[in-house]
């Protein structure tokens, strides 16, 4: 992980990607939401949103039902070692454009977010 993750877990964010990973050969993975902002200097007056935003790429995803995808994945994040649940978003690539466009969150998390990826 890069600096920027100082004061969050970064063994457990390496250990969600990789058990994701197990399941959907992931191609992207980005980390957004409150506590990242907090990270890159977000002023504290504001509406936090989500602590954590994750958006997980996938073309094995194609063919997933979309609840299932996420329900999944979430289940895979591990709140107690976080400190708070995530905002799970699965996408295959083509459909991670159209939701860019759409959701502000997984926009915010993939332009502006920490990229969980090696």
């Amino acid at each position: 992980m890069a600096a920027a993750t100082d004061g969050l877990n970064d063994r457990e964010l390496d250990r969600y990607v990789q058990r994701v990973s197990d399941r959907w050969p992931l191609e992207r993975a980005h980390l957004g939401g409150a506590r990242v902002e907090d990270l890159q200097g977000a002023m504290p007056q504001r509406e936090r949103g989500p602590e954590f935003v994750v958006v997980l790429v996938s073309e094995f995803f194609d063919g997933v039902p979309w609840l299932e995808r996420v329900y999944q994945a979430g289940a895979l994040w591990d709140a107690a070692e976080m400190g708070a649940e995530a905002d799970v978003h699965c996408y295959t690539p083509s459909e991670l454009e159209r939701k860019r466009a759409a959701l502000r969150s997984v926009r915010e998390a993939v332009d502006h977010g920490i990229p969980l990826l090696k």
